[in-house]
């Protein structure tokens, strides 16, 4: 072994040894704990993404722009027991119930009192889950009765309480829908808007910004796109009534929105001056470093913009519900300082809320932190953006460790993923083109953290997301229309929840999948040290090169090698460990049984003075997680 690298091995061994991961936060400017609970699990939180209104459609038409008629939907009572004891088996620990606000959709309730949507201002025909209209009740395609709807969404989360697991919900606070109307608020709740002035482009406790003494005009369609597919429709006329403009929600300020802007939504205030100055208190210096009741206290005598008032009121009034936690749409097109005054003020009621923001700028987690008091953020421009090329073979893992070593000590912070309803899946030709490589890209997600890892519905028995079914581009399962997902529906075997249809590769991955993620859920390791192996091996292993990735973990006497193998052939080489762990962990034995979790497999740690080796044997787009025996 080269002197160089002996020395820096033993310094990333003394450093992860210790009790955090490998870098230390400045003094003063202390990270929140992981969230933990009074019935957290050994291991880590293991959330899984579903989306709603596709989860339980049995239909398989899958016209492009089709109705409800024809692509069938998915409601609150596919998730029945069986099918929630099917995703508690995945290891599952939370559920993110995605697109359950009532947001725009083009069929007709008006026979429930529900004004219909424009098709010039909705995307698809089902509508997104990101364009919310009516934040005090749910989505009326996703009920038996939608009379009913709320009560049936009540009895969801109680089915998903009994089996022992949590419930998490979007809220989208950087945009509402274009119509945004309220039909359940509370007595004395406002809509948004309601009491704006918009005779000027901007007041503080304004809603929404405006662009003053212009109409709002539908974007410009591409040639090869028409509202519906072009399906005649009574308000497909390329019209819709706003005056004066909104501003879009992406910031676009023009009266016409662009085409490629979100000009189904309009982007609340929060007391953003038009030329980014803040109209607000904001949190004096130090208070990073306080607890949530230090931030309780500081807002308690402050007067804020009416946009934080009706936010903090709308999350309320879901946790009452029994609503466990949120994940939270573009959070970083927010102020920090109204992060602060709304998650605190949801920590008082649920001390144990989930509490997830889709951040992209790396240099705003510190703040979303420690300012902002959330939970966990996505570790997408990271470490997701950094394995995805390893995954599709336009990248070596060389790079991979530095990107997770750089955001230490946030680390324990940061959700991993690899499909979400933004990405692209796994399986589609504009991924990696084989699901199978998401047994090493998996692998390496979920078990190099103590952080929460993800999964998306679907992706265990490998699901592609191709098909043209209307609103936006295949490769990702669609969240704009209806439709039926075909490899998920074979999982789902008509309500039986038991693989039925999935052919022998799509078993196999899904057997993958559950035992996985039930390590990473229950094993004590997970919420231990790690140690990279990839540099030791890169220097000293023969047959181990930059597309194969190993890595240590250890907790008292749960003591873990995982290997990861993203070549497209197998792979049989000597993994080598630094003599110091092998000290640590095998007292005075020169030899270990170890035992793969994800199969039969076995292997034999051996130890010869200073060369310590285990003899790995991968086959393509293959993973071991090995056991050191006692």
């Amino acid at each position: 072994m080269h002197r160089t690298l002996i020395a820096l091995l033993a310094v990333s061994f003394a450093v992860a040894c210790g009790s955090r991961e490998t870098a230390t936060e400045p003094p003063g400017e202390p990270l929140p704990e992981a969230a933990t609970s009074a019935d957290a699990p050994a291991g880590k939180f293991v959330v899984y993404q579903v989306f709603t209104r596709l989860f339980g459609n049995t239909e398989t038409n899958n016209v492009p722009w089709g109705t409800l008629e024809q692509n069938g939907v998915g409601t609150f009572s596919d998730f029945d027991d069986t099918a929630l004891e099917a995703i508690r088996a995945l290891g599952v620990t939370h559920v993110w119930y995605t697109g359950v606000p009532h947001h725009a959709v083009i069929r007709d309730f008006s026979a429930f009192g529900i004004g219909d949507d424009d098709p010039d201002v909705v995307k698809g025909r089902a509508g997104s889950p990101y364009a919310v209209k009516d934040y005090y009740t749910v989505n009326p395609d996703l009920a038996d009765d939608p009379a009913q709807r709320l009560a049936e969404f009540d009895a969801l989360i109680e089915r998903t309480h009994a089996h022992d697991m949590k419930v998490l919900i979007d809220i989208v606070p950087n945009h509402v829908a274009r119509g945004y109307v309220s039909l359940a608020k509370p007595e004395g709740v406002r809509d948004f808007g309601a009491d704006d002035d918009t005779s000027v482009d901007y007041a503080r406790d304004n809603n929404f910004y405006y662009v003053v003494g212009e109409n709002f005009t539908a974007p410009e369609w591409p040639a090869d796109y028409a509202p519906l597919g072009g399906d005649t429709h009574p308000l497909a006329d390329g019209q819709f009534e706003e005056s004066p403009a909104k501003w879009t929600g992406n910031g676009a300020r023009a009266a016409r929105p662009d085409f490629n802007d979100w000009y189904e939504t309009v982007k609340v205030n929060y007391g953003v001056r038009p030329d980014g100055s803040r109209d607000f208190d904001d949190l004096p210096a130090g208070y990073a470093a306080k607890d949530c009741a230090a931030h309780r206290e500081f807002w308690a005598d402050k007067d804020v913009p009416d946009s934080w008032q009706k936010f903090h009121d709308i999350a309320l009034y879901w946790t009452a519900r029994g609503v466990d936690g949120f994940r939270y749409d573009m959070a970083e097109m927010v102020p920090v300082a109204f992060w602060s005054y709304l998650n605190c003020a949801i920590k008082a009621e649920n001390p144990d809320a989930f509490l997830l923001a889709e951040v992209y700028n790396p240099t705003l987690y510190r703040d979303y932190l420690r300012l902002g008091k959330m939970d966990y953020l996505y570790d997408k421009v990271g470490f997701y953006d950094a394995l995805r090329p390893v995954m599709e073979g336009r990248a070596g893992i060389d790079g991979l460790p530095g990107v997770h070593a750089s955001v230490a000590p946030m680390t324990d912070h940061m959700l991993h993923f690899l499909e979400n309803h933004d990405e692209q899946r796994i399986a589609s030709d504009a991924f990696a083109g084989d699901a199978r490589m998401g047994v090493p890209g998996m692998t390496v997600s979920a078990l190099i953290s103590r952080a929460p890892v993800m999964l998306y519905f679907g992706q265990h028995v490998g699901e592609p997301g191709d098909g043209d079914a209307g609103f936006g581009d295949p490769t990702r399962t669609t969240i704009f229309d209806y439709w039926g997902v075909p490899t998920h529906q074979a999982w789902m075997n008509g309500g039986a929840f038991d693989g039925g249809g999935l052919n022998d590769d799509q078993r196999k991955l899904h057997d993958f999948y559950e035992r996985l993620l039930k390590f990473a859920r229950d094993d004590a390791s997970m919420r231990g040290s790690y140690l990279d192996l990839h540099a030791l091996n890169r220097a000293d292993s023969d047959g181990y090169d930059d597309r194969l990735y190993a890595f240590a973990r250890w907790n008292g006497d749960r003591r873990v090698v995982v290997v990861a193998n993203f070549n497209r052939e197998p792979r049989d080489f000597g993994l080598q460990l630094p003599e110091a762990l092998a000290n640590r962990w095998l007292d005075d034995t020169e030899t270990a049984s170890l035992s793969d979790v994800l199969s039969n497999r076995t292997t034999t740690l051996t130890r010869d003075g200073a060369d310590v080796e285990i003899p790995v044997a991968l086959e393509a787009m293959d993973a071991m997680v090995l056991i050191i025996e006692p």
